[in-house]
């Protein structure tokens, strides 16, 4: 019981802190003058991504690259199958232009560099320099192209919460900032702590509590962000947050993590042959759904669920050694992926007639 609690007091402690620092920093880029997508995308993305950030470079710290490493992976699987999926169910989701010229490609670019960066079996020095400077770069050019396509009013419509009386001023934005980043450093030691003994208790590998419970967990902020989006109207939003914090995970979490920790980032055999492929996998399957038209059905975000739960038993599996996982294998293999691209090809095709027709008419 102690460990559940100490758990949910990290979680609780993380949440609180996300929502800190993104409502501080969020109002002082609107107040700069950059895009709301832009915030969206760099700002709130990167804020509701701070709980992975904490937690993966505290474990790296530690010694425990699985934890930080199965965080990132899992945390990018869980916000596009489960967040999107979600998401679109609560109300079809509108996908802006610039999120699928420009931001799906980028979130794809990134997950195969580091499917590339890992075949080695690990994450050294220069490659942590590598994702920590193509951050920068990414984030340099969001807000040099935001800002080149004209200065954006405060009060415009943007899915950031517009300015209260209270926190209107700059120096409690900033107090809001740095509140937040104590907050997730703390909760992010519970958590930690809490997925170790959990580990421990049960017999699971640290690898697996990463990819599950602690990615599921510091997610959180993201689940909020986004469903509350999706119901208050802001639909672009939820999709943009979920993209940016993709590009930020690995970029930023890994890149930060590998710079900092004490050795070099290992990268487990698992992870490479089955979680990071799937990782990859995952972006390529935005690829037809985002371009056959402007918005996530509900019938896609059921597809995304089903194929988190399909993950998620496989890794349940997995971690019990159960004599099923040849059996499930097989059967995920040549009867769910096989029926999972026929859905997506219906769906590309239909949706080239229906613009086509459109286009005719």
């Amino acid at each position: 019981m102690p460990t559940l609690l100490q758990f949910l007091l990290g979680l609780v402690l993380l949440v609180a802190g996300a929502e800190a620092l993104v409502r501080g920093a969020s109002k002082l880029a609107v107040a700069a003058g950059i895009s709301p997508l832009v915030v969206g995308l760099t700002i709130v993305a990167f804020g509701t991504s701070s709980p992975e950030l904490a937690v993966s470079v505290q474990s790296s710290l530690r010694g425990q690259g699985d934890l930080a490493i199965g965080n990132v992976v899992g945390s990018n699987i869980f916000n596009v199958l489960f967040i999107l999926g979600v998401s679109a169910l609560v109300t079809p989701l509108i996908v802006a232009r610039q999120v699928i010229r420009q931001e799906v490609p980028v979130m794809i670019g990134v997950s195969v560099l580091l499917l590339a960066i890992a075949l080695d079996g690990r994450i050294g020095r220069l490659d942590a320099a590598l994702l920590a400077g193509l951050l920068l770069v990414y984030t340099v050019f969001l807000i040099v192209q935001s800002r080149a396509q004209g200065r954006v009013d405060a009060d415009d419509e943007s899915g950031v919460e517009q300015a209260s009386s209270w926190d209107r001023h700059w120096t409690v934005q900033i107090a809001l900032i740095l509140g937040g980043l104590g907050l997730l450093v703390l909760g992010s030691d519970q958590l930690v702590n809490a997925a170790i003994d959990f580990a421990r208790a049960f017999g699971v590998s640290e690898l697996i509590i990463g990819l599950t419970i602690v990615a599921a967990g510091t997610s959180m902020p993201e689940v909020a962000t986004s469903v509350m989006a999706s119901i208050r109207g802001h639909r672009d939003i939820a999709v943009g947050n979920v993209i940016g914090s993709n590009v930020f995970n690995i970029l930023g979490v890994l890149g930060i993590s590998g710079l900092v920790a004490p050795e070099l980032l290992v990268i487990s055999p698992p992870v490479l042959a089955f979680d990071l492929p799937v990782m990859v996998a995952v972006a390529l399957l935005c690829l037809p759904i985002f371009f056959t038209g402007s918005v996530i059905t509900r019938g896609e975000g059921a597809l995304f669920l089903a194929c988190y739960v399909v993950y998620t038993v496989f890794l349940v599996l997995a971690a019990q050694a159960s004599p099923l996982l040849p059996i499930y294998r097989t059967l995920v293999i040549w009867v769910l992926l096989p029926a999972t691209f026929a859905v997506l090809l219906l769906v590309t095709i239909r949706a080239r007639r229906q613009s086509k027709g459109s286009g005719a008419a």
